[in-house]
């Protein structure tokens, strides 16, 4: 008998401010550059592209365009990003 599967999608598992709070917390953690963009790009997902190109004033082509696998979003970019999802970037010493 196949066995059945279904696509793991991240983004239905962020609906809440604290989910998407730890999901960004844990792929900050691993400092890749590319786990960021992608982890920042699942949060657009659950939230919505089109209302957080609304509250950053991106478009939506650009944002998908920055947060996707090949994308390296600006520092202004990433800022209002989290801004419009309710956090802050903040530093701590290693």
């Amino acid at each position: 008998m196949a066995l059945k599967t279904t696509k793991w999608d991240s983004a239905d598992y962020l609906g809440s401010p604290e989910a998407i709070a730890a999901y960004l917390e844990a792929a900050f953690e691993d400092g890749d550059p590319k786990v960021i963009t992608h982890a920042l790009g699942t949060v657009a997902r659950a939230k919505g592209m089109t209302e957080l190109a609304r509250n950053t004033g991106v478009t939506r082509e650009a944002l998908y365009k920055a947060l996707s696998e090949k994308g390296d979003p600006r520092l202004t970019t990433l800022l209002s990003v989290m801004k419009a999802l309710g956090l802050k970037l903040t530093a701590a010493a290693a």
